[in-house]
């Protein structure tokens, strides 16, 4: 019998598959989309290297050959959010400094050391590094509470010199002097061979070179025009307080004041091309037509018609915009639409959400305008006037801050009411012009519900409408939806916990959540105002993953909004430091497996892989079975959506051989569904 070579296995396997094989991101992989748009510091690293921190995010040029390395918390990096960066030339070490006051060390092949004693040290002073001074193998820090030493060669702390509490901006070196410069524009000074520890030994002086504090920019400007050209790709800015995923992109807007609490955000619509391939490529739309009569700041919404998905729309407080292929196509003022404004400001027509239906209406919520809340235009451009007195606050006050357009499984429009005073969940009837407030707030026990903020909603697989507050979150059964009445009760889900005795508590209860959305397996992701991300089950009792900056690559424990792209099972969150996601391991269920649907990643597995295979293109809670070419049972379970991930081991829990194993499927109602096959090479 001839035997056939290890290698030819593999080469054979190889070139059966590759007609099959697709790029993907593996289940469990975090990325990064930052922006690298704003050049702030650039410093030289020896002849041929550039770090550039641009946008609070560091990059390498090389001079040589022309390449970009990114660094962030996925690759490298021990933090986000970089504040300012120094090269020692002694050492061959940047140091980086974080807007937290932590600190790393990187050479120039990225190894990074990471120096947290500042930022995990508890004490009044202000930690806030301000610039980096390099002196032989030192590095001098300007804080706000002093001067601190760093050790570049030990990758320590050496000394710290709290010099009263005054907030120093520069320090130099000069002679055997060193210099402290105040943001005041006081300098202090002490003598090098004195104990600097001693805040009597620095005293006040006028008699210094003004220019010792000057960086050396003998090179700056050649090198900036040489930066400036560079595209290291991502956003314009980092900041995404709203997001929606529409086909097969992701777009964003800041998401102004109300989201992020900062006043007066230049307006933006940035947008991620092409999801599926995973590229940090995006286009900005046109963004500089705002103007001091009227501005084009703080907004909030964004979304994209159905039947023309060149035609984007996006609002915020002052008012509606329309683009075409990301240029600027209409302005919608009240002066010439049935939009109000408050108190007749161009600046105040507050449309703090839209969105299209399904049959590519577009619907607006207008807040603080006398008589009007709801509007929708139609395929024809043409305005219709849905306001009720259900969405005002009472017969002569409009509402605040309506937001949180959503259609949901019966065609009905619901929105929300935030605010800490009358808050509201609103729904509106299209087909039968009614309308509904629910505005008290009960739980199933009978307890009123201290509720300050009303933050999102989204409808569940069973039709309940889920509401995201400041106290965690609550729901609203179908029951009190297909039939109103006034004797309705929000539930808060009871989680056993299961101790041996009968106590249960309630889902997130306490948690500040900011957004929320169901995954392709009904799961639910809960975005946080402190506390990273929730992901819990279809049945509301398992936490299956909680996310925060400490245990995983998370940006941030502060998240804006989480949106889905379900056809590859990636979790975007935006943070207050900018965008990350997570791949999760549930996308689109296909109603029937074919050939063209059901196929597996990455395929064929090659030698030293050690992550999941994932099978795409089932149906929902499709039974799954991994088989050898013998027949002989591997691995088995259930899909997550349209997805079945597995860890390329047996039932015992071993590595399996090389060789080529089945993917048999059925339906959740036993029907057989189709085959694929996956290539394990070891």
């Amino acid at each position: 019998m001839m035997k056939v070579s290890a290698t030819s296995f593999v080469c054979t396997v190889l070139l059966y598959f590759c007609t099959f094989f697709t790029v993907h991101a593996s289940i469990g992989q975090w990325r990064t989309y930052l922006s690298y748009y704003d050049i702030t510091h650039i410093v030289k690293a020896g002849a041929e290297d550039v770090f550039v921190l641009a946008s609070n995010d560091l990059y390498l040029y090389n001079l040589d050959d022309m390449s970009i390395t990114t660094y962030d918390r996925t690759n490298a990096l021990s933090d986000s959010y970089i504040t300012t960066i120094g090269w020692n030339t002694n050492v061959g070490k940047l140091l980086i400094a974080y807007s937290n006051s932590n600190i790393d060390l990187m050479d120039i092949d990225g190894n990074v050391t990471n120096i947290s004693e500042l930022f995990n040290k508890s004490f009044t002073e202000d930690k806030t590094i301000n610039s980096i001074y390099m002196y032989g193998k030192y590095a001098y820090l300007a804080t706000g509470f002093g001067v601190m030493k760093i050790d570049m060669e030990k990758a320590e702390i050496s000394e710290s010199y709290i010099i009263y509490s005054y907030n120093i901006s520069k320090v130099a070196i000069s002679g055997n002097t060193i210099y402290a410069l105040r943001s005041s524009g006081e300098v202090l000074c002490a003598s090098m061979s004195d104990n600097l520890i001693d805040r009597n030994n620095w005293t006040s002086t006028t008699d210094y070179d003004s220019s010792i504090f000057d960086e050396d920019t003998s090179d700056y400007d050649e090198l900036y025009e040489t930066v400036a050209s560079l595209n290291p790709g991502g956003p314009k800015t980092n900041r995404h307080g709203y997001m929606r995923v529409r086909n097969n992109k992701l777009y964003t807007v800041p998401g102004g004041y109300y989201l992020t609490l900062e006043e007066n955000i230049d307006g933006e619509v940035q947008v991620l091309n092409d999801l599926s391939s995973y590229d940090n490529d995006w286009t900005v739309y046109e963004d500089d037509f705002g103007t001091s009569s009227h501005k084009y700041i703080d907004v909030l919404s964004v979304d994209v018609d159905p039947n023309d998905e060149s035609r984007v729309f996006c609002s915020g407080r002052t008012g509606l915009y329309e683009f075409h292929n990301g240029e600027l196509y209409e302005i919608y003022t009240y002066l010439d639409y049935p939009i109000k404004a408050y108190v007749n400001s161009i600046n105040y027509q507050c449309i703090f959400d839209i969105m299209f239906d399904e049959e590519g209406n577009l619907w607006i919520v207008n807040s603080l305008g006398d008589g009007v809340s709801l509007f929708s235009i139609d395929v024809e451009g043409t305005w219709h006037d849905h306001h009720h007195t259900e969405f005002m606050e009472d017969e002569d006050t409009p509402y605040s801050f309506l937001t949180c357009l959503y259609e949901d499984s019966r065609g009905l429009i619901w929105f929300l009411h935030n605010h800490w005073e009358v808050g509201a969940l609103l729904v509106y009837n299209p087909i039968t012009d009614e309308a509904y407030k629910y505005d008290k707030f009960y739980n199933q026990d009978n307890t009123s519900l201290d509720i300050d903020r009303f933050t999102c909603l989204a409808e569940d697989n069973d039709g309940n409408i889920w509401v995201g507050t400041n106290i965690g979150p609550l729901y609203l059964s179908s029951e009190y939806i297909t039939s109103y009445s006034d004797s309705y009760c929000f539930t808060q889900f009871k989680v056993p916990r299961n101790d041996g005795t009968n106590y249960a508590d309630y889902l997130l209860s306490g948690v500040y959540i900011t957004d929320m959305c169901f995954d392709a397996a009904g799961r639910k992701w809960f975005a946080t105002e402190n506390d990273g991300a929730y992901l819990i089950s279809e049945d509301n009792l398992t936490e299956e993953q909680h996310f925060t900056f400490d245990n995983s690559y998370l940006l941030d424990d502060a998240i804006y909004d989480v949106e889905i792209n379900n056809n590859t099972g990636e979790v975007f969150f935006a943070t207050s430091k900018g965008l990350c996601s997570y791949m999760g391991d549930a996308t689109t269920a296909y109603s029937e497996m074919v050939s063209d649907n059901v196929y597996a990643y990455p395929n064929p597995v090659e030698p030293g892989y050690t992550g999941l295979v994932t099978v795409v293109g089932l149906s929902y809670n499709a039974d799954v079975k991994i088989v050898s070419a013998n027949g002989s049972l591997i691995a088995e379970g259930r899909s997550s959506g349209g997805s079945f991930t597995w860890d390329c081991n047996d039932k015992k829990g071993n590595r399996v051989a090389s060789g080529v194993y089945m993917v048999m499927t059925a339906k959740s109602d036993g029907s057989k569904g189709t085959v694929c096959k996956i290539a394990i090479v070891n």
